[in-house]
């Protein structure tokens, strides 16, 4: 009887990882918010990130986080680093490409507690009154990352994350 349990068992996790292999090889989470105010008005906050300590939901995380500002002062070339508690653990972001008042693309390294090299996307599009904000993070997903989403959904974990800096961006932005 032990036998059978334990070629069941081994039978179900060889059956888990054949599927984990069949996963996608990159992974795109996003969320949107509509924000009352100027696209130029938000782009500021998220172009400079001496500002995101205003919004971003990881600041508020960890009260002893440490951050290094280097590069340019906003902008393409602007850099942060940060190291902190579990939740935030340690990285950096690079700002590699903006068009004002409409993008911000920032590579993002993640070096604890796990190593990751993605990217996070800002797309504001609107008028005067009224902007719609994309906040988009996308990647490679490696073999043990896919195997990790079988049991957690990164959509869920990261995109609530989004959804919070997102309402805060909005409460800073309608200010």
């Amino acid at each position: 009887m032990l036998k059978i349990i334990g070629i069941a068992i081994v039978v179900l996790i060889v059956a888990l990882l054949i599927y984990a292999a069949t996963k996608p090889d990159t992974f795109r989470i996003q969320r949107s918010a509509t924000i009352k105010a100027p696209p130029e008005k938000i782009f500021s906050f998220l172009d400079d990130f001496h500002k995101w300590i205003s919004w971003s939901p990881w600041e508020k995380m960890d009260p002893a986080l440490k951050r290094t500002h280097s590069g340019a002062m906003s902008g393409k070339g602007a850099v942060y680093e940060w190291e902190g508690n579990n939740q935030v653990g340690k990285g950096r972001m690079e700002i590699t490409d903006t068009s004002p008042p409409s993008k911000v693309l920032i590579k993002l390294d993640f070096l604890k507690p796990f190593e990751a090299h993605n990217t996070a996307e800002f797309t504001l599009s609107g008028g005067d009154n009224s902007t719609n904000v994309i906040w988009a993070m996308y990647g490679p997903q490696p073999y043990m990352a896919k195997v990790v989403s079988l049991f957690f959904s990164m959509d869920k974990m990261v995109g609530g994350q989004f959804e919070q800096g997102l309402a805060n961006l909005r409460t800073v932005s309608e200010q």
